[in-house]
Parts: C-alpha cells; sequence; structure tokens
C-alpha cells in the first residue's frame, strides 16, 4: 500500500467503511477526541525529525512506517466519526 502524504488511501477508506458503519454517536465523539499519548507522540516527532534529517535506522523506519500506517486509519476513522456527527447533530 503507498501512503499518500496528507491524504488517505482510497483503498483503507474503502476497507474502513463498514467500521465507520458501526460507530453510534457517543463512540463517534470518543473517536474525534482520540489523541496519542505525550510519550508516544514525542517518539513520533523524534522519528519524523531523523527520517527528515536522512538519520533512520532500518528499525526506526520501520518502527516510523507503522506509526504512519496506524495515524493514517485513525484519521479515516476520525472523518468517518465527524461525519457521523454532522448527521446525528453533535
Amino acid at each position: 500500500m503507498t501512503l499518500q502524504s496528507g491524504q488517505p488511501s482510497a483503498t483503507l477508506t474503502q476497507l474502513l467503511e463498514p467500521v465507520g458503519r458501526c460507530l453510534t454517536p457517543d463512540v463517534a465523539r470518543e473517536l474525534v477526541n482520540l489523541r496519542a499519548d505525550p510519550v508516544v507522540q514525542a517518539r513520533i516527532e523524534e522519528l519524523a525529525d531523523k527520517n527528515t534529517e536522512g538519520e533512520l535506522s532500518a528499525e526506526e523506519r520501520d518502527e516510523y512506517e507503522t506509526y504512519v500506517r496506524a495515524t493514517e486509519i485513525i484519521s479515516i476513522l476520525q472523518a468517518k466519526a465527524r461525519a457521523i456527527l454532522m448527521h446525528h447533530g453533535g
């Protein structure tokens, strides 16, 4: 799967469609407010900086790519959750 910076993969969006249909307004609110743990966020930023500088080891690159994929999934689910809340006035 190719990740597109700033733009979710259409395939991933399509795969997550059934999950989006399962979201209740309460769960959607929780999902919209979901934020990374500060320790995890700091690690992501550290790896992003090293990536920018071209200094990632192979292990760090795998870790960073895992974070990027997870963030993409969460972002797609949050977009679906926001759409549910807009539809339900919440």
